[in-house]
Parts: C-alpha cells; structure tokens; sequence
C-alpha cells in the first residue's frame, strides 16, 4: 500500500519508536465485523443459528469478527435484519456513549447507520432517536438500514446541524458526533481513502469538526453526555480539537473512557497546552487491537441550558385512514400499535415516544413505515414486517427457496389466506400477498438479488 509522503513522515514524528509496528500493520490483512441485533435475536440464538466462523470482539459485547470467506452480506439473514456489517472499532464508539431506555438521543452525523443501529438497540427501541445526515445520497442507506434492522424509535432527517440546534436547544439527554474526518483511520480498509488526503485536507475538517461540535453542544442539555469520535489519526481533529472544544466551553468536562483489550488513552503531548485530561480519551490503534483507527472522546456538560421550548409531533390522520389501517392490523396482526400515527400524502408512519414536531424539516422516516393507502385499503409497507416477530402476524410462511422470493417472483402455496409474512427460521423477511394458491410477492424491487 503506497501512503502518502506527507502522512509517513508525520506519523514517525509522532509515534517515533513505535512508528515501525504501527506501518507494519498496514501489511495485514484488515479484519472483518458484525453484530448480531439484539431487537430480533439473542447471543446464544444467533450464535447456534449462523453458519459463519465467528470470534468476540472484546470491547463490544454484540460484536464479532468474522471470515472474509463467509461472506454474511449475501446470506438471508443479513435481509431479515439479524445483524449488522460493520468495522470493528467503530463499534467501541455507541458502547461509549451508552444511551439508556426512554432517552432522547442524537445521532449528528449518522449515516450509513452502524452507530445509530448500535444505539436503536441499545435503547430497546424506546425513546426517541433522532438521526440526521447531511448528504442527500448517504440519508437513503441510513433509512435502508435503520428499515432492515426493524429500529421504530428513529426520526431520520436530512438537514444541516445549525437548523437542528435551532429546533433543539437543550433537547437531547445523549449526541453522538461521529465527525466527517480525513479518514487516516480507513486506509487499510478503503485505500481510495489514501487519494483524498493532504494536511489542508485534515485542517478543513478540523474546522468543519468545531462547527458541527458548537451545533451539538447547544442541543445537549444540562448534565447531557456527548461523545466524539473520528476514524483519523490526526491530533489535530482529535486532541487539539477537544482541546479547542473544552476552551471554549468552560462547562464541558471530559469524562474518563474505560480502556482495555489494547484500547489506548489520548496523547497529552499532542495538545496545544499539554493538556493532561485528555488522558481520559481512546485512541484505538490498528497495531494495538484487531481493528482500525478511531478516536473516542466522551463529555458531560455541566451548566445550565435554556429549556426545550417545541412541542410533540400530533396525529394529522384522517378517520378513513385510521378506520382502514385498523381494519387491517385487526385482520392480519395479532398486536396493536399504540404509537401517534402520522400521514405523509397516503403513507402512514407510528412515531417514535415523545416524537418532537419536525413541521419544516427533510424528514426522510419518520418512526416505523406501516404502509400506503390505496383505493380504500391499506397496504402494508417492507418496513412494517421487518418491525414485528413471526407471532405478531396471523399468517406467516416459511419457504423452502429463499431465492425466488428475494427475486421477487410469485410462489405457488396452495393457500389462500392473504397477507402474510415470509420468514427466515422464524425470521420474517417481508411481505406476500396468498390468493388462491400463489403468494403475490411484496418483496421491494430495490432490494431484490
């Protein structure tokens, strides 16, 4: 792997004697994650279940590593939303934060979704998730996932973090700021990674890092933790950029990270003024652990903040509408879903608890997608199925062949029993439709193999 000149020569500045073993790792291998989804299924089920050769990832009691040989991307399972694709240290980050059941959270900078699922079901699907991306393309794959993981408490935003902190003074109990960086940490893992660095590069994030920072600090609330994480090396959107954070803002405190399994502290000697607290930081290094390059920082804020002024999201569904989904959950689920349901033109959503008003801002998913009106019935949509367990639905199907399905192509069944649920070893996988002896298949044309 040929790294940049500029890069090589800075980081044996910095990491001197230890320089040697830190390249030596970009000759391995990188390693390979996932976590299993504990809003579906248990560590003991999931582990007799997979057919991959798994091992533990120590600082994340839901994460594993895996083969790169089994390839779990392509398996049913990873469609039924049983787990989550995801670089392994990445995921020390939401562990970091811990956000609890019933808490207001904010994932600022959430796509494609690894964070804000870890966090989703950390909360048990409680609460209130809010998780904002600011590109346009990137906001769809957070949605596809937050969908495919059957996460119901997220409100997914397309906006800018200064219009957030405006709606959002003193909001959130918990925010989550995994900043866009220089990317140092990801060169073994995406070397094109390697073509978008230069030291301007890396102080353009910097700046872009304090900004998005000063948004997510007027959001927190009085005794609100914040956590900040990068996947770059550099101290100066590390380090230097907590240190810059806690100058500014004298009632921010940094919180000491436990630290094991070859987790390290922050660098002192790599601040601005020798800042000793930063000690309380994590670094993960990839010649340290099996993993790749993060930085991890954790705060609690201390002073004051003016109250949340908004208000909470109410229904705007009409009676029909409501009279139609009902008549549908009745007939086909075994449950009722005693959320606020929301209408967006013919689709209705089941918003997360405690929902704020988000009247003026890109709402790309609001809460779980329960389906479309049509013609004077209901529809259910992808996300919905994904949402419920198997005992949840009156009707649900296993099939012997999971690729015509995830094609999209009509089974024969012999039934004729209407909705249903295609599973997956008790897992749904979505949709169908019995009539008379073939289940129509309701499987999103976007997602078939």
């Amino acid at each position: 792997m040929k790294l940049p000149h500029t890069f090589v020569e800075k980081m044996n500045a910095l990491l001197q004697e230890e320089a040697p073993r830190f390249f030596a790792s970009y000759e391995r291998e990188k390693v390979n994650g996932l976590r299993f989804n504990p809003l579906k299924i248990d560590r003991d089920t999931f582990l007799a279940l997979v057919p991959f050769t798994l091992a533990p990832v120590p600082f994340c009691p839901t994460g594993f590593y895996y083969e790169t040989d089994d390839q779990p991307g392509k398996h049913p399972y990873h469609a039924a939303g049983l787990y989550y694709i995801q670089e392994p240290s990445a995921m020390f980050v939401a562990e970091t934060l811990q956000p609890s059941h019933g808490e207001k959270v904010l994932d600022l900078c959430a796509a494609p979704g690894g964070k804000t699922t870890q966090l989703a079901a950390m909360m048990n699907n409680t609460g209130f998730l809010l998780a904002n991306e600011i590109h346009p393309k990137r906001v769809k794959a957070l949605s596809e996932n937050i969908e495919r993981l059957g996460i119901t408490n997220a409100l997914v935003t397309n906006e800018t973090p200064e219009k957030l902190a405006e709606r959002f003074t003193g909001y959130f109990d918990k925010i989550l700021v995994d900043a866009p960086c220089s990317g140092e940490g990801m060169f073994r893992k995406d070397e094109e990674a390697i073509t978008y660095w230069s030291e301007e590069h890396v102080h353009q994030c910097a700046v872009k890092q304090q900004h998005i920072l000063d948004c997510a600090y007027r959001m927190l609330k009085e005794g609100g933790i914040l956590v900040y994480s990068t996947c770059t090396f550099s101290p100066e959107e590390n380090e230097q950029t907590m240190e810059a954070l806690l100058q500014k803002y004298e009632d921010l405190e940094l919180v000491a990270i436990e630290k094991s399994a070859g987790i390290q502290p922050g660098r002192p000697e790599w601040t601005k003024t020798a800042l000793t607290a930063i000690e309380k930081t994590a670094r993960l290094w990839p010649h340290r652990l099996l993993g790749e390059g993060h930085f991890v920082a954790k705060l609690q804020k201390m002073g004051q903040t003016p109250k949340w002024k908004g208000k909470n999201a109410t229904s705007n569904v009409t009676k029909q509408a409501l009279r139609e989904y009902r008549a549908f959950e009745k007939e086909t689920l075994t449950i009722t879903i005693e959320k606020t349901i929301y209408a967006f033109d013919q689709h209705l959503f089941a918003l997360p608890d405690d929902c704020p008003s988000f009247a003026g801002l890109k709402v790309v998913r609001a809460g779980l997608h329960l389906g479309e009106q049509k013609k004077q019935r209901f529809e259910p949509n992808h996300a919905l199925a994904l949402a419920l367990k198997k005992e949840e639905v009156v009707h649900s199907l296993e099939l012997e062949d999971y690729t015509k399905y995830l094609r999209g192509e009509t089974v024969e069944t012999g039934g004729d029993r209407g909705w249903s649920v295609v599973t997956i070893d008790g897992y749904p996988l979505g949709w169908g439709k019995e009539v008379k002896g073939t289940l129509k298949n309701f499987y999103p044309k976007g997602l078939r193999i």
